[in-house]
Parts: structure tokens; sequence; C-alpha cells
């Protein structure tokens, strides 16, 4: 996955650990100079707006300061650069909704759940794909949204590794999914040309290349094979689950 938070493999032990004290709320305060009224809670709420508006190609620090209305200097005095503002954006969009009470669900409606949630997540926020995620600085939503949905999967009745690697399993799918749809969504608002329309454009040339005999299997295809109407993120999913029930129905069974 490309990344555009930029130094992220470079980072050090103490970019880190201040990226954490701002995620945790342990930051030093600005007691001098900033705008009345800016807040870094207000800056990671423009940030992610911006982002999800324009990409995060167009966020940098001097643009967020005029969307803000304020001078660049004023946010450095809350947050000390563009890494530490993905931090913050990455933390903010992955904090899920608090719980009213308690999970009453199977662990398959679980996984659902997440997988589901995690899809919509990236539709909402499109930039999330243009992001390094694999070294992640965890601030209180994401380790919040990792112990509701381990918390809701230990019926599985799996070991620890393998509670994680289900996460991450299903995760990589949902990820994969995204990057297309989100990518087509991206491709037919540039073009102006709907994924319909583009799949005709090419209808006539493919239609003699199919008739060549050179592609059988694809040839005989039925005519509904890549139609909009199959849902290939459910078909997937649900296979997906299905495996894992089979894995717990030996488990139980051994």
């Amino acid at each position: 996955m490309t990344s555009t938070n930029t130094g992220d493999d470079q980072r050090t032990g103490s970019d880190i650990t201040r990226s954490l004290a701002l995620l945790w709320g342990e930051g030093e305060r600005p007691t001098r100079g900033p705008k009345p009224g800016l807040t870094l809670d207000r800056i990671v709420t423009e940030a992610v707006r911006l982002a999800d508006a324009e990409g995060l190609a167009a966020l940098s620090m001097r643009r967020l300061s005029t969307e803000l209305g304020t001078g660049t200097m004023s946010l450095y005095r809350y947050v000390p650069g563009k890494s530490d503002l993905v931090d913050l954006m990455l933390d903010r969009v992955n904090t899920a909704p608090e719980e009213t009470e308690p999970w009453s669900g199977g662990w398959r409606e679980a996984v659902e759940t997440y997988a589901r949630e995690t899809l919509a997540l990236h539709h909402r926020h499109p930039w999330l794909l243009h992001v390094n995620q694999a070294r992640p600085v965890l601030g209180p939503g994401a380790v919040g949204s990792l112990e509701r949905t381990l918390t809701r999967i230990k019926s599985m009745g799996l070991s620890d590794p393998e509670l994680i690697s289900v996460i991450v399993m299903v995760e990589g799918y949902v990820t994969g999914v995204a990057r297309t749809q989100v990518h087509e969504a991206e491709a037919a608002r540039k073009t102006g040309l709907s994924d319909t329309a583009f799949w005709e454009a090419q209808a006539p040339a493919l239609g003699r290349i199919m008739s060549s005999g050179r592609y059988p299997s694809l040839a005989g295809l039925s005519d509904d094979a890549f139609g909009n109407d199959f849902d290939h993120f459910e078909f997937g999913l649900q296979r997906l689950l299905d495996g894992l029930d089979v894995l717990i129905a030996r488990r139980e069974q051994g």
C-alpha cells in the first residue's frame, strides 16, 4: 500500500512517544499564542473533513491553518507535524460507537458486523487506503475498537493468536474489496464515465477477442457473470465465515 504519511518508516522512538502523548491526552497544553477557540479536537476534526473531501495529499499544515483561520505556527503548538496529525486522524475515525448494552450476538454476527463496519469506514474516509498502517501508533480509539471486537468474538474458543489472526484476516479481505470499490468510485468521479459506460466502450473489441476461440473458458461464461447484481463482498465474507465455522466445529469435536 502506498503511503502518503511520509517518514513513517524513519520515525524515531521520541516521535512515537510524542504521538502517544497526544493520543492519550498526555501532551503539553499550549499556554499562550494560539487563537482563542482553537483546540486539538477542532484541528483533528477539520483535518479529517479536509482529507475526506479532497484526499490526504491536499492536507498540509499550511492548508489546514487556512481552513481554520489561524496561523500555521499556532497549529504547531498543538501538533508538531503531519505524521502526528495523521496518527490522530486515524485514531479519530477508528473510534467505535460507545456500547450502550452488552453484546448479545454470536461470534459470526460479530465478525459480519466488524467486516461491514470496516467497509463502510473506508467509503466514508477513502484516504485511509493511502496511509501505511503496518505500524499503527495505538490511541484510545483504536484500542477501544480492538477491545470491542475481541470481546465479541471470544466465544469462538480459539487461541489468542488465532483470535488476532481472525481480525487480521477479515481486515485484509475487507481492505482489498474497499480498494476496488473506492478506486472505481474515484475513477467515475474523475473521468465522468460510469462503470457501465467504461465496460460498454470495450464491448466491441472484447466481443471480437472472445469469438476468436483463444479464450474458451471466458467466452463460455454466462451473460451475468460480470453483472452488478452479484454481491462479491457478501459472497466472499460468507465463505470466510463458513471456513471459520468448519475450524470451530473441528475444535469442538476434537
